[in-house]
């Protein structure tokens, strides 16, 4: 009887293997092309890249050494005129306030106290006929042509800073900018309430958009990695232990696979990847996040696949044998189709298990 059963559970094992060839990620979402311009799909060509290792630190604008003065008075008297406007420009040795001295007269002399360098006018601290005495401050310009960046770098980290090294340095109040600075000094006493290191960098600014006190953002360049593959950060999903990005894929039109990744550095514009992608990959920059919430997409995976390969395919995406390619015309001649094939094989098992018969028959009469 044993190789009646072999025989029977091979034929049983053909009977039930599907057809799972060439068959498709279930992480590919497909859509239209209706569907990529809604979610603004924009994608990025992978390739080998100089990727920079980078610190990051917060920090705040300050006002340059050297460009900062006040307006004061020498001798006593009284502001006749005041020449000033709060964050307005005042030029160097233009009139700042018009005094009154207490000097006997008639009438008094004046005194035009100028501005002793150009730039914008701050802290206004006089008003015309109010008393002035040599003690007083009336009024601060700052030079904000040229400011200081501040960043507050952890002390642990501060040994891998050197003179020189450049930075991006973005600025919440500044959307959508970045300023490139070189670092121009470090802090010979660390703050150890906050277990920081001054680190200074010498910022141009010319449009006047950074302003002293405003919270900033930095990005030190500490050193460079040549030759390894780096993508956007936008393109990484998933936390630290699930890293993932969506690739288009090669085939099929508005299609794009789900793929997981291994991440080394990271700076504040790109991640460098260790596995996951190869060369001329197109990962998925903007609308990635979308497409994890796209589902299978509004496109088949068979609907697509049979429009790229110009033949039909399984609802998997797998390729199709010729028995599943012939075609159900309607639900009856799928049931007889089973029909006709149970009958094929309880035929055959039927032929087998007389032979079996036969055999054993024939070995009691010997």
């Amino acid at each position: 009887m044993k190789p009646f059963y072999l025989i029977l559970f091979l034929i049983l094992a053909a009977c039930s293997i599907p057809t799972i060839q060439g068959a498709r990620p279930s992480s590919t979402v497909i859509l239209d092309e209706t569907g990529v311009k809604n979610l603004r799909i924009e994608t990025q060509i992978v390739e080998e890249t100089t990727f920079e290792e980078s610190i990051f630190a917060l920090g705040e604008i300050s006002v340059y050494p050297g460009r900062r003065a006040v307006i004061s008075s020498r001798i006593p008297g009284r502001a006749l005129e005041v020449h000033m406007k709060n964050d307005h420009s005042i030029e160097k040795g233009e009139t700042a306030v018009l005094v009154e001295s207490r000097q006997p007269g008639n009438p008094p002399p004046t005194i035009a106290l100028p501005s002793p360098i150009s730039g914008l006018v701050n802290k206004i601290q006089i008003a015309p006929g109010e008393p002035i005495d040599p003690d007083k401050v009336l009024a601060e310009v700052l030079d904000l042509a040229e400011v200081y960046a501040i960043a507050r770098v952890p002390q642990h980290l501060a040994g891998q800073l050197k003179r020189g090294q450049a930075a991006r340095i973005s600025v919440p109040a500044v959307p959508g900018r970045t300023f490139d600075a070189d670092l121009e000094h470090l802090g010979t006493v660390a703050d150890a309430q906050s277990d920081t290191v001054e680190a200074a960098f010498h910022v141009n600014n010319p449009e006047l958009a950074l302003r002293p006190g405003m919270r900033a953002e930095f990005s030190i360049v500490i050193g460079k990695k040549v030759g390894v593959f780096s993508i956007p950060r936008a393109a990484l999903q998933g936390d630290a232990s699930n890293r993932f990005v969506y690739v288009k894929d090669f085939e099929i039109p508005n299609a794009f696979v789900k793929s997981p990744v291994t991440v080394g550095s990271l700076n504040d514009r790109s991640a460098e990847i260790v596995t996951g992608l190869l060369p001329a990959d197109e990962v998925v920059t903007h609308g990635g996040y979308s497409l994890a919430f796209a589902g299978g997409g509004s496109v088949s995976l068979k609907e697509a696949l049979d429009a790229a390969h110009g033949h039909e395919h399984a609802e998997d995406g797998s390729e199709l044998t010729q028995q599943s390619k012939k075609p159900a015309t309607s639900s009856s001649s799928e049931v007889g189709g089973q029909s006709r094939f149970w009958m094929s094989v309880s035929a055959i098992l039927f032929v087998l298990l007389l032979i079996v018969v036969v055999r054993r028959k024939s070995s009691h009469v010997e």
